[in-house]
């Protein structure tokens, strides 16, 4: 045998080895692309392998204990929170229980308490002024008002639920030791008679604030300084505006008045009785001025004007006239003032601006510094001048057509003379004013 040279042998030997490593990884490429070797070679395999593969079955089983234990757990999680929620919702339903309980006891309580006379150890008479067209809740609000019941919505619930009606406007003497059925029976006999009454007041057409004040002081145990701070009570005026909304909400808006009633007292007769009081006495006033200006509430909203606007006008058409058709006449210059924007210049504003009563106003009087003064501000003012009767009032409802500017009156007799321009006026106010 002859021997190979090194190098020889050493090719071989690296070729060889190549073989040997390549033979391997192609079995191992044909088994993973041919399925049956696969299958065929599993049989063959060992114990050790057997025992191998089994090891690995084993995590298996402890993931679905595991799963098992964390349903277990979730679930007595979730009978932890039930419990915690019936616990919750039991002590919100309890709770409410004592609320409404508490509450409806307490209710019970104010009811019955209410029913009751507001003191039955008092029995000092106060005078209340029952208006006519008051309803069964109005009524309940003015004998709260009154000091006379605790409460009135309790008493309009009381004469509903025993079909109590046929309440009498008037002047009636109740007491805080009265019962409700007590009141009620007397509220359906009828008030006080005039007859009866200590004094009668009258209260003529355009009297404003001030003059009141001076009747009420001479006919009556008040004084005019107390009257006017009645006049000048917020508060009572807010009472007098949630009972009379559609009289008084247009007053309540305006800044500037002097005084918010001024235009609703109601020029009248009313009846005045010892032991009264003050507001009784205004209420009546201004619960005639309600009635009589619901007559013309279809007219007011035909209108362009409001309540308060309407008896602005009106206070100055009841100084400026006096015959119907002078005022329905005089009622028409001052819308054509107002629609082209002219001023008014009624000497009716230049002297309540100036608070006094005198015939001649004068050139150093108009430059009065006041939102009353209509010679120098346009509109209507602040609001009313005095109090109308119905005359000026249906006048400035029912104004003459005309085309005037102007007007001025006959000082000696009356007559009232109409002009379109200034010229013709001064001329006419030289005739019958100046001479």
């Amino acid at each position: 045998m002859s021997k190979q040279h090194p190098e020889e042998e050493s090719i071989k030997d690296r070729v060889m080895n190549s073989l040997k490593k390549e033979i391997p990884e192609n079995n191992e490429q044909q088994k993973m692309n041919d399925p049956e070797i696969e299958t065929e070679a599993e049989p063959t395999l060992t114990r050790s392998n057997q025992k191998g593969r089994a090891k690995t079955v084993s995590p298996n089983k402890k993931t679905t204990n595991s799963r098992s234990s964390d349903k277990n757990s979730q679930k007595r999680s979730r009978q932890k929170e039930d419990k915690i929620v019936n616990r919750i919702v039991m002590i919100v339903v309890l709770t409410l229980i004592l609320v409404f309980s508490i509450l409806g006891f307490s209710a019970y309580r104010y009811v019955t308490d209410s029913l009751k006379p507001l003191d039955s150890a008092n029995d000092e008479v106060v005078f209340v002024e029952i208006p006519i067209g008051s309803s069964n809740k109005m009524i309940g609000e003015i004998l709260e008002e009154s000091n006379i019941i605790k409460n009135g919505t309790i008493f309009n619930f009381f004469t509903k639920f025993n079909n109590l009606s046929g309440f009498q406007a008037g002047r009636y003497q109740l007491s805080q030791n009265m019962t409700l059925d007590e009141i009620s029976g007397i509220l359906k006999e009828g008030g006080l008679a005039a007859d009866q009454a200590d004094a009668r007041l009258t209260i003529p057409e355009g009297f404003d604030v001030s003059q009141i004040g001076d009747a009420i002081e001479k006919d009556t145990s008040f004084t005019k300084e107390e009257f006017l701070a009645v006049m000048e009570d917020q508060t009572f005026f807010n009472q007098l505006k949630d009972r009379y909304p559609a009289l008084l909400t247009d007053v309540s808006q305006v800044k500037g008045v002097r005084y918010r009633l001024e235009g609703y007292l109601f020029p009248a007769t009313y009846d005045y009785f010892e032991g009264m009081t003050l507001e009784n006495f205004v209420s009546q006033m201004v619960a005639k001025t309600d009635e009589v200006m619901a007559q013309y509430a279809d007219a007011i909203e035909a209108s362009d004007w409001n309540i308060h606007e309407i008896l602005t006008l009106a206070s100055l058409v009841e100084k400026e006239g006096v015959e119907e058709e002078d005022r329905r006449m005089i009622a028409q210059v001052f819308f054509n003032r107002l629609a082209i924007e002219m001023p008014l210049q009624s000497d009716i504003s230049i002297l309540y601006a100036l608070g006094v009563h005198k015939e001649l106003v004068t050139y150093e009087d108009l430059e009065v510094d006041s939102p009353y003064n209509l010679y120098k501000n346009t509109g209507f003012g602040p609001g009313p001048f005095n109090n109308p009767g119905t005359s000026a009032i249906e006048a400035v409802l029912n104004p003459l057509d005309n085309s005037y500017y102007y007007f001025v009156a006959d000082l000696k007799t009356g007559k009232v003379y109409f002009s379109e321009t200034l010229e013709e006026h001064n001329v006419l106010v030289e005739q019958y004013v100046n001479n």
